[in-house]
């Protein structure tokens, strides 16, 4: 099953300093048939003005994963934790037991990222943060982990849930396989291109919605940057 969810018919907001579309519902967007996919609970596409963001605010028991698109991200927390992660870069805040933030766009550009809530196996626990740089040279032709909660995926930014994030980015005419195991969903969304989805065209910020397939096979349009999200 492969359902195409476009980009211009999500919810979203228009606050001015943020313009915010909601592949799930979200703040003053609600559907109740779109309430997560598997893990995944929030998938949020936003655009940024440039300096102006996010004022602190509280989280508990989510897995927040930031995917910088364009542009870059500042943030801060209550642990003293500090960082910029810049457009391609990943970043990962475990919520646990409870933490305040504030993410701003500190750059003299807009910033646009895709923000990713999961939700953790078990709640509680040591709230943490981290960010590392994923050069897309290495993600070129295949999917790499940015993130996971599973075994074997070391190199990636470690979440408390039974999930991946990943990314790959692609040429035109290329293709990628990624193989999803039973019980699975992926939601999966581009940063740029077109590509087919398993013989479904999915174009630059449209979601597609993925189950009961075995292969998940990509095939490029044209040049594409993708994101997709494995979970239970």
């Amino acid at each position: 099953m492969i359902e195409r969810r476009p980009f211009n018919e999500l919810g979203g907001a228009d606050h001015g300093w943020l313009k915010a579309k909601h592949h799930f519902s979200f703040a003053g967007y609600m559907d109740e048939k779109r309430m997560g996919w598997g893990a995944l609970r929030v998938w949020n596409d936003d655009e940024i003005a440039a300096g102006t963001g996010f004022p602190p605010h509280p989280h508990a028991d989510m897995e927040i994963i930031t995917y910088v698109r364009d542009g870059a991200i500042t943030h801060q927390d209550s642990l003293g934790n500090q960082g910029r992660t810049e457009a391609g870069d990943v970043q990962v805040m475990s919520a646990g037991s409870g933490i305040r933030h504030a993410e701003y766009n500190a750059e003299g550009e807009t910033t646009r990222i895709f923000q990713i809530w999961i939700i953790p196996d078990a709640r509680g626990g040591e709230p943490s943060w981290g960010s590392r740089p994923f050069p897309k040279g290495d993600r070129s032709g295949r999917f790499v982990t940015l993130a996971s909660g599973q075994d074997g995926d070391g190199d990636a930014l470690p979440i408390r849930a039974d999930a991946r994030v990943l990314g790959a980015t692609l040429k035109a005419g290329e293709r990628a396989d990624y193989a999803l195991g039973p019980g699975r969903h992926a939601y999966l969304v581009l940063a740029k291109g077109s590509v087919e989805v398993n013989g479904t065209r999915i174009d630059a910020r449209d979601g597609a919605a993925i189950r009961d397939v075995s292969t998940v096979t990509l095939t490029a349009l044209d040049d594409a940057e993708i994101v997709l999200v494995d979970s239970r």
